[in-house]
């Protein structure tokens, strides 16, 4: 992680460069370090042909792009398999699919790279799923393991998904088994290649002669799975985990869709929260504020001994520093604030009232003559 490269640098764009400014970098960047156009040095070309898809791959991508901008390379991590980056994450394939058809590099190197995508036009990925999960603060102060139950499509078990009787298919006559398509054009002196999924086998490569009785050649069952997700320490509100292959099946051989966990934090019944920090109100008396005190305030930790100094004043904030969250980043943890506010003491003893009225009279708050000449006497009437 501490080795990549900051993605907008990898591509040359400035931070707030639009989509169509990525876009026009990556294409110009694709073409000038594709490893068919680096013969003499096709290996190193192809690590910056990587890593220069890796960094589209997540600017064009406005979810992907949001959390890079927060968290940096490590609001990502989880897009990618366990490994980091590799071409089977790749989504853009059709934003410069046009560019190397045309420069014919058919069955290049850059074929091999996204053979692992051949299920964009042959067999489709399953669909992805959406799970909202409500956790605790204290589930996102020390990280937690939840396990969730989804309903799901699942791939069939008795006919391992194929959809055909005791594998009873043939080999789609239309696209040879490939699952594709291909229409070439010519115009003018350049040649367009489209590809498209077969619509007769829709991207199987087969044809079933007698379907599967459980799934009714489908390929495919419902289920529901237990699935454990783990919430990070300090995740934010919304944010976005990912579990592979943990969405719906494919519905014609393909991998499965993902599983999108989406995090939510439950009202707190003391605590207030701000990215990493934290916030807590904490009542004191007339007495506590007027002469100072010592009080506890709740931490996540337990409680925490709070000076109050003489004279502190409604709304006054004190911070705990370290007290908050821990930051998603690794930066430590954030701060607790604790604001104070003065409890007006209600039902008083006519004892107690006649003290209050002392009290006033001696610090010259209380005048028995005229009362509110003594409050507004700092105000001058506007004619």
């Amino acid at each position: 992680m501490a080795d990549k490269r900051d993605y907008y640098e990898v591509l040359g764009v400035r931070k707030n460069a639009s989509k169509d400014e990525v876009k026009q970098a990556y294409r110009k960047l694709a073409m000038k370090h594709h490893p068919d156009m680096n013969k003499d040095n096709q290996k190193a070309s192809e690590e910056k042909f990587k890593e220069i898809s890796e960094a589209y791959e997540v600017l064009a991508d406005d979810d992907k792009r949001a959390r890079y901008d927060q968290y940096g390379h490590a609001g990502v991590e989880g897009t990618f398999r366990p490994g980091g980056f590799d071409w089977s994450d790749f989504t853009h394939y059709g934003d410069i699919s046009d560019i190397f058809g045309n420069m014919g590099f058919g069955g290049s190197i850059f074929d091999q790279f996204f053979g692992g995508r051949t299920a964009r036009h042959g067999p489709q990925e399953g669909r992805s799923l959406r799970y909202d999960i409500e956790v605790s603060l204290e589930d996102i102060a020390k990280g937690a393991e939840k396990e969730i139950r989804i309903p799901h499509s699942v791939q069939c078990t008795t006919c391992g998904g194929e959809g055909a009787k005791k594998g009873d298919y043939k080999t789609c006559p239309s696209c040879r088994g490939s699952g594709q398509v291909q229409r070439a054009q010519r115009r003018g002196n350049t040649n367009f290649v489209s590809i498209t999924t077969c619509p007769t086998c829709r991207g199987s490569g087969r044809q079933i002669l007698r379907s599967c009785s459980n799934c009714g050649g489908s390929g495919v069952t419902q289920a529901t799975s237990n699935i454990k997700v783990s919430i990070p320490k300090g995740a934010e509100e919304g944010m976005r985990l990912r579990i592979r292959g943990a969405g719906e099946a494919s519905p014609n051989g393909g991998p499965p869709g993902d599983l999108f966990i989406i995090v939510h934090m439950q009202d707190h019944p003391v605590f207030a929260r701000d990215g990493s920090d934290l916030f807590v109100e904490a009542p004191l008396s007339y007495t506590q504020a007027a002469i100072g005190d010592e009080i506890q305030v709740p931490t996540l930790d337990g409680n925490a001994l709070v000076t109050i100094p003489p004279g502190t004043q409604t709304g006054t904030v004190f911070r705990l520093k370290g007290k908050g969250l821990p930051d998603m980043r690794g930066r430590g943890h954030g701060d607790q604030y604790v604001k104070v506010s003065v409890v007006t003491p209600t039902h008083l003893t006519a004892h107690q009232k006649d003290l209050l009225r002392q009290f006033g009279q001696s610090a010259g708050e209380y005048e028995k003559s005229s009362p509110r000449k003594s409050i507004f006497r700092g105000f001058r009437r506007e004619e």
